[in-house]
């Protein structure tokens, strides 16, 4: 049988694919912008029409398709989110039912680059949902904005649906999946999920202009997400020679690609190449990614990895907390009693930044929240510690820099509290 008639024999409606799963049972669902629309929906009317239920469903990071059908708070007796980054959509569902919002969603701490292991080996999935771009003329697939855990889990799982979109990237790296592989395939043409940045407040332009400065050129790239990364990559546009390697691309970091400030020529792993495992964006960025050689797709367990980052010099990792305490330690998940996000790959690239000959770990927040009436900078961290003390390289605020780096606890506090607004050092010096 060649390709063209496997794909025919395995074509389905979304309402027929999602009558595969079973009760009782662990699925694993495509992350972010890889949310399959159709199938969601159909297994969220077999949810809602009591078909199916006990259903355990593993993922980071939900976008509004899941927030629409499998996450929706009417179907919650039903399915257990088993979330490893909460996003908007898990704090939504908690605000707005705050007496059991713990009890909502099962929140699993776990780094992202841990993920993929623990989708193969501790869970055992029933079956894998996700989006993939279309078929090649060899047979092959691919996953698009989306190799993270995701191309893990569906070679884990003992069934694999896919949601087949033309508008989905085809990308290049570890990233193709074989029409063999799969057991069910729906077609589905929908816009894929476009995000974009806000406009960067004044402490965010502050700290881009600080942050930016300390990149030379040569630099070895990774952002995380929002408008302070923004900010500092329309910064870095007369740099040269810059590369990027990773976990999350974005229309900020392409534009570095598109300038010409990015070229990867001075990387150790995969020179000329642009490394990452999940992308999220809008339009016009998903339409760069596609085709593109430039891009090379690697799942979350390779690029996350700190041995693997460290093999670049010169890296360069900007992260962003929510609180830090007078040592250093960062609390970049915990909320007001709540968990709020997840860990993610913070820990894992200040590492890698921090073993790489000539790196840095860059960790940003604005001095204050809630309006300025509430200290990013603690005296004791709230909630768990995301990023130890003993990892934190530089900490920035819209006040300055301090490099922690082989400072004693003291120095580390004074240090810290310079970095504080005006209104609070008073009282942090107070609790040294």
């Amino acid at each position: 049988m060649d390709v063209q008639e496997l794909y025919r024999s395995k074509l389905m409606s979304a309402r027929d694919a999602a009558r595969l799963l079973v009760a009782d049972s662990d699925v694993a669902m495509g992350m972010a912008v890889a949310e399959p629309p159709a199938l969601l929906a159909e297994i969220a009317r077999r949810i809602e029409a009591r078909d199916l239920s006990a259903l355990r469903l593993w993922y980071f990071h939900s976008m509004t398709h899941a927030a629409g059908s499998v996450l929706r708070r009417d179907l919650l007796d039903r399915v257990r989110p088993h979330c490893m980054f909460l996003s908007s959509v898990e704090r939504s569902l908690m605000k707005n039912d705050p007496a059991r919002c713990d009890d909502l969603i099962e929140f699993v701490p776990t780094a992202f680059s841990a993920s993929p292991q623990l989708l193969r080996e501790d869970v055992s999935l029933d079956a894998c949902v996700t989006m993939v771009s279309p078929m090649g003329k060899h047979g092959y697939f691919t996953f698009g904005t989306a190799n993270d855990y995701t191309s893990v889990a569906a070679r884990a799982a003992k069934k694999l649906i896919v949601e087949v979109n033309p508008l989905m990237p085809r990308v290049f790296g570890e990233s193709p999946l074989h029409v063999s592989e799969i057991d069910a395939i729906v077609e589905n043409r929908s816009p894929l999920i476009a995000v974009g940045d806000r406009t960067a407040a004044p402490e965010d332009e502050a700290i881009a202009q600080i942050v930016a400065g300390m990149i030379d050129d040569g630099a070895c790239l990774q952002m995380g997400i929002g408008n302070l990364p923004a900010a500092v990559c329309s910064r870095l546009k007369s740099r040269r020679d810059l590369g990027i390697h990773t976990e999350l691309l974005t229309p900020a970091l392409a534009g570095l690609m598109q300038c010409g400030a990015v070229n990867n020529r001075r990387k150790a792993t995969f020179p000329g190449r642009s490394i990452f495992t999940f992308a999220m964006g809008d339009t016009p960025f998903y339409e760069w990614l596609d085709d593109n050689q430039a891009i090379y797709s690697l799942p979350v367990d390779l690029v996350n990895d700190p041995r693997h980052i460290a093999k670049n010099d010169n890296v360069v990792s900007v992260n962003a907390t929510l609180q830090v305490d007078l040592s250093g330690a960062c609390n970049s998940e915990h909320m007001m009693g709540h968990q709020y996000s997840g860990s993610g790959g913070q820990l894992d690239f200040v590492r890698g930044a921090n073993a790489s000959k000539g790196g840095i770990s860059i960790i940003a927040c604005r001095s204050t929240a809630k309006g300025g009436t509430v200290s990013r900078i603690v005296p004791r961290l709230e909630g768990p510690v995301t990023t130890p003390r003993n990892d934190v390289h530089w900490i920035v605020t819209e006040f300055g820099a301090a490099n922690l780096r082989g400072k004693s606890l003291r120095e580390r506090a004074e240090a810290m509290i310079a970095l504080a607004h005006p209104h609070f050092r008073d009282k942090l010096a107070k609790a040294i």
